[in-house]
Order: C-alpha cells, then sequence, then structure tokens
C-alpha cells in the first residue's frame, strides 16, 4: 500500500489511546458505582411521550425475565454509564448494543449478512458504554439459560476478548478496507469448527421472511377486492383517523430522501393500506407503523416506519455533540435522519428503502419524526434461549468482532486498540464489571415488579 511520508493521524491516535491508560488505567473499568436513582422513575420519563395504551405492555414485556428487562432499559443503563469514568474517545455508538439488537438481513445484493441491527439509540457516545452494553448483556442472557456463573464470565470475556483482537486487525488494513469489511452467512458456514449447527435453520428462516409471507400473515382482501392489512388487536390495528391523502403526501417526502434508483422503484407502488403495530420490548409504546404498497403486477412490498426520539445517550447519559465536530451533522436533521445515518454508519450493508421523514404531525397535534426501512425482508435473529454454553461463547464473539467492526467506522478511532494494547486487562475488567452489572439489572427487574404489585403501574402480559 503507497503511503506519504510523515506520521500518520493512526499513529497519533494510538499513542494518545495508550497515553490515555495513565488517566484511566484498563483495570479500573471493573469498579462498579452505580449512581442512587430509581429505575422505575427512569422509565416513567420514557412513557411521558409514548402511546398510553400500549405502556402496560411495555411493562408486560419486561418483567418477562432479567434479561427482557435489560432489553427495554437501555434509558436506566445510559444514566448509570453517565457516572462511570471513560478512556476520552468518542464514536458513533450503537447506544443498545445488547445480543438480541444483532441479526441476520439481506444486503442489497440479496446475500444474507449478520450485523447489528437496531439504532434508535445511535449517537455519538464513549466507545466503553457500547462494550459493556453488549458485555453484561451476555452474562445475564446467561443466567437466563441457566448457566453457571463461570460460563457466563467465560463467554463475557469471549467477546470483549473478540472486539479488542478485532480492532487490532481492522488497523493493519485501510480505512477503505475497513469500511468494506463484513460477515456474510456464507463465510459462517464455511467455519465448521466455530459455527454452530443452527445457523443454517435461522439462515434458511430468514430468506423466507419475503413481502409474500408478511401478505400471508397480515394482509387481507375486502370485498371491494382493495388488499388490507388485517387487524390483529392490540399488536397490529388501524388509526381511528385515516388520511390516505396525508400519507401519500407523507411517502412522497420519504421518497425523496432515498437514492434516486431506490426512489424510482418505489414511484411504481401506490400505498393502500396502513396500520400500527408494536414492535420489541424497549420500544413499545413508540409509534411504529406497518406500510402496504401495492406494484405494478398487484405484488405486495411492505415499509415498516418507526418514530424516532431522541438518543438515550442524550436524554439519560448526558451526551452533547459539540457543534463542529465531525459527527455533528447526525444531530441536525431531525431524529429520523439520526437513525438513518448511524445505521448506515455502523452497518456494513443498510437497507437500499432506509430513509426517513421530519416534522410529522399526529393526530394529537405533536410534532414527530421517523425512520422507514423494509419491513422484515429476510430478517432473522437467533433464538438466544436455546443457545448453549458452547454456542454463547461463539455467538458473544461474533458479536464483539462486529461492534468492533462498527466502531472502527468513525474517525481517530485507532485510539481504542492503542488504549486496549495486546494483554487481556481490559477484557477482565469489564467481565468483572458486566457481572455486577447483571445483578444490578436483577435488582432493578425486581424493583419494577414491586411497582406493578403495588400499583405504581400496570402491567400486560402474553402480549
Amino acid at each position: 500500500m503507497p503511503t506519504i511520508s510523515g506520521q500518520g493521524a493512526i499513529v497519533r491516535a494510538r499513542a494518545a489511546g495508550k497515553a490515555a491508560r495513565q488517566t484511566m488505567p484498563r483495570r479500573e473499568h471493573a469498579e462498579f458505582n452505580v449512581p442512587e436513582r430509581d429505575p422505575v422513575r427512569l422509565l416513567e420519563e420514557q412513557h411521558a411521550t409514548r402511546v398510553p395504551d400500549l405502556v402496560s405492555v411495555r411493562i408486560g414485556r419486561m418483567l418477562e425475565t432479567p434479561f427482557s428487562f435489560y432489553r427495554g432499559s437501555a434509558a436506566v443503563m445510559a444514566h448509570d454509564l453517565s457516572a462511570q469514568p471513560v478512556s476520552g474517545h468518542r464514536v458513533v455508538a450503537c447506544g443498545d448494543a445488547h445480543l438480541a439488537n444483532f441479526g441476520l438481513f439481506a444486503s442489497p445484493e440479496r446475500r444474507l449478512v449478520f450485523d447489528l441491527n437496531d439504532f434508535d439509540e445511535a449517537f455519538p457516545g464513549p466507545w466503553e458504554w457500547d462494550v459493556k452494553r453488549l458485555a453484561a448483556s451476555i452474562w445475564l442472557s446467561g443466567r437466563n439459560n441457566g448457566h453457571s456463573e463461570e460460563q457466563c464470565r467465560t463467554a463475557t470475556e469471549a467477546a470483549v476478548r473478540s472486539y479488542r483482537s478485532t480492532l487490532r486487525r481492522l488497523y493493519a488494513l485501510t480505512a477503505a478496507e475497513r469500511f468494506y469489511h463484513q460477515v456474510e452467512t456464507d463465510a459462517l458456514a464455511a467455519a465448521k469448527t466455530t459455527a454452530p449447527t443452527r445457523l443454517s435453520t435461522e439462515v434458511r428462516k430468514a430468506r423466507q421472511r419475503t413481502s409474500e409471507q408478511v401478505l400471508s400473515n397480515l394482509g387481507v382482501t375486502t370485498a371491494t377486492g382493495e388488499p388490507r392489512i388485517a387487524d390483529q388487536p392490540p399488536i397490529v390495528r388501524h388509526s381511528e383517523v385515516k388520511d390516505m391523502a396525508r400519507m401519500n403526501e407523507l411517502f412522497g417526502t420519504y421518497r425523496s430522501t432515498l437514492r434516486a434508483d431506490t426512489a424510482l422503484l418505489l414511484s411504481q407502488y401506490r400505498m393502500v393500506d396502513y396500520a400500527l403495530r408494536i414492535v420489541g420490548v424497549g420500544s413499545v409504546g413508540t409509534r411504529c407503523w406497518v406500510f402496504m404498497l401495492q406494484g405494478p403486477g398487484g405484488e405486495a412490498l411492505f415499509l415498516q416506519g418507526k418514530e424516532a426520539g431522541r438518543s438515550v445517550l442524550e436524554t439519560h447519559g448526558g451526551i452533547t455533540d459539540p457543534p463542529g465536530s465531525v459527527i455533528h451533522a447526525l444531530t441536525t436533521h431531525g431524529q429520523g435522519y439520526r437513525v438513518v445515518g448511524g445505521q448506515r454508519i455502523l452497518q456494513a450493508q443498510s437497507d437500499p428503502f432506509l430513509g426517513w421523514i421530519s416534522n410529522v404531525t399526529g393526530n394529537d397535534g405533536q410534532t414527530r419524526d421517523y425512520y422507514i426501512r423494509q419491513f422484515r425482508d429476510m430478517k432473522g435473529s437467533f433464538k438466544l434461549e436455546e443457545l448453549n454454553p458452547n454456542q454463547e461463547v461463539w455467538y458473544g464473539e461474533l458479536c464483539g468482532r462486529l461492534l468492533a467492526r462498527a466502531h472502527s467506522q468513525s474517525p481517530g478511532s485507532a485510539f481504542i486498540p492503542g488504549y486496549l494494547g495486546k494483554g487481556n486487562a481490559f477484557d477482565q475488567a469489564v467481565t468483572d464489571w458486566a457481572g455486577r452489572y447483571a445483578d444490578q439489572a436483577e435488582r432493578d427487574h425486581r424493583t419494577l415488579e414491586k411497582a406493578v404489585r403495588a400499583g405504581r403501574l400496570h402491567a400486560e402480559f402474553g402480549v
């Protein structure tokens, strides 16, 4: 690779990372000091902007297990991490990099890839926060599956080690090579010594998730012959006020945010129906829509529009992005743009239908931002509750590898391998921290249970 003489930015960033060990020793990441707080109050703060009659569904889903609670409590963890010391470098962070937020999806070339798949909380933030979010989720997932504490430790440390070693390898590449690095399922399947046997099953299921399958599950035909999304309350339901003209106007605005080829493709489709649909755990209560489109041959295409609020890294983590920074543009064009920008940066391949709409006035008079993507296009995930200890190690290593690739896209991130070095001091420290935070998440889960029993919050189960 031809280079230009002189000290490069990577060399300087590595040196800065190594120097940061003096002010923030790697072993100190093991320290666990959660500030005084009421986790229920932090959740209630989020409920203020959500659909009121869906809040009880969110609480019911969070109460299923401590791991379910953890999935829905990114705001609580952001609040806790805000009190922890960090090394000083920021990246475009996922903000919610737990195990369940990685998955399978189709690249524009129709190849299945595995990567991060949730970016609602994406925001510039300390790189350590994502690593700790992932690490604690592995420990909690292991406990949820009945694994021993030693097995939870082994899987957690393997993931952090994978993050560290992958960053070291990535920074032996050029910036363009880091940009193109991705994990395809074909490559995973070829690694027979590490890939679990269940991989082929999950890949097969993902390939079957197409608009045709969605149509068979969600679509019905009315007496007039016009296709319509079937109501499945409370999961899927139509809005009380339907304004197709306004929706088509917004759809045109969304198309203007797409690449020219995708926008031209969508110009051949017309919207025939839309409905609210509950998704996830932490996202329950945000406004999420499914749009049914019909193509020139009568074929169906489904898109998903999801409300984009401010990231918890900002609202509860206290993170601000100073004007003039390289990644400040993520926060200057609305929250939908922030999510889309974060996804395009952190994923090796992104949905070509990914776009956004800003300043949409709802029936309640409130203005909100949204991002839009294709719905269930060959998307899949591993059933975490079925992973055995060896598979948990493999899966955690894979997620650590992908998180490293995501962080390597931010300028100056050679700081991180410079800080981490070749030893395992950071791996062990974060693993210790993760076990302690798993204990805290279990205590918070019990606190939420008590709040429901006391009548402070209502929970709806089985939805």
